[in-house]
């Protein structure tokens, strides 16, 4: 239970805001290269959204503190961008910590822990998993489901349009309200509508902007979405703020600028997320 007169800050840091495929270098410095990874923090507590190679960076941070790790890591789907930052973040291997892994279940029925335990093991990965010594809680769940995180935080949760499938986050906590929505197209009205229920009065969307939209008629299989529609979609469900993420490797820094100008000029506050940018939820 939180404390009488405590403040509540949810609070949100960007480790990775990149799509596919990690892009460091000259032309990504702005917004950075590595993959999707967000801290959430909801007062001391920490959550975590997705451990694409941004992780790394928030694992260094967590490293340097002294005291036992607790923390709920959400992962919106088992693609590799998504996962490759697991097997070098380092409270895995400390005795003393705690970690819950929250997945849904893949179509086909595979649990999460198979499809994350096979990405650190051989022959992709040396045995990695073997040298976890954390306490694990491998909690898979249902697309639909509200998840219980505990401290009178909880998570609603929706599928997504993606290949395999992705789902989306809603994160409540003490009255405040994110949506995480990455990795998914538009168009398809069952998905569609589930993503509008769970962002509507959200006070911040963090949305999969990886295409144009002279760029999403051919690219629509791949399960990805546009600023454009970010901005429709935030404007339909009286969202806040809004936060373009998951940017497409293969723009730079200019493109992405570029974007985020456009969209700021039609949804005021509309910005682009980079690495190391911190918001309050408010």
């Amino acid at each position: 239970m939180l404390a009488a007169g405590m403040w509540h800050l949810m609070k949100v840091r960007f480790w990775g805001v990149r799509g596919s495929l990690p892009t460091p270098g000259r032309s990504t410095v702005r917004y950075g290269g590595n993959t999707s990874c967000v801290e959430v923090r909801l007062n001391s507590r920490r959550l975590i959204l997705d451990a694409g190679s941004g992780l790394s960076g928030l694992s260094a941070v967590i490293s340097k503190e002294r005291e036992p790790v607790s923390t709920d890591l959400l992962l919106s789907h088992t693609h590799f961008d998504h996962i490759c930052g697991l097997p070098f973040y380092a409270p895995l291997f400390r005795s003393e910590n705690d970690i819950r892994i929250w997945s849904a279940r893949l179509p086909d029925g595979t649990p999460g822990e198979a499809a994350l335990r096979a990405s650190m093991t051989p022959p992709l990965m040396p045995d990695i998993a073997a040298l976890i010594r954390a306490k694990v809680q491998y909690r898979d769940f249902e697309a639909g489901s509200v998840l219980d995180l505990g401290e009178q935080a909880t998570a609603r949760t929706a599928m997504l349009q993606h290949p395999g499938g992705s789902i989306a986050y809603r994160i409540e906590w003490a009255g405040q309200m994110l949506v995480y929505a990455t990795d998914t197209s538009h168009g398809d009205p069952e998905t569609g509508e589930a993503l509008r229920r769970l962002c509507q009065g959200a006070d911040l969307l963090i949305y999969d902007a990886m295409l144009t939209d002279a760029e999403f008629p051919s690219r629509a299989a791949w399960g990805h979405s546009t600023w454009r529609e970010g901005v429709r979609l935030a404007d339909e469900c009286g969202v806040s703020k809004l936060v373009l993420f998951h940017h497409a490797p293969y723009r730079d820094d200019k493109a992405v600028a570029a974007i985020e100008a456009e969209a700021a000029a039609i949804r005021p506050g509309t910005i682009a997320a980079r690495e190391g940018l911190e918001l309050t939820v408010r």
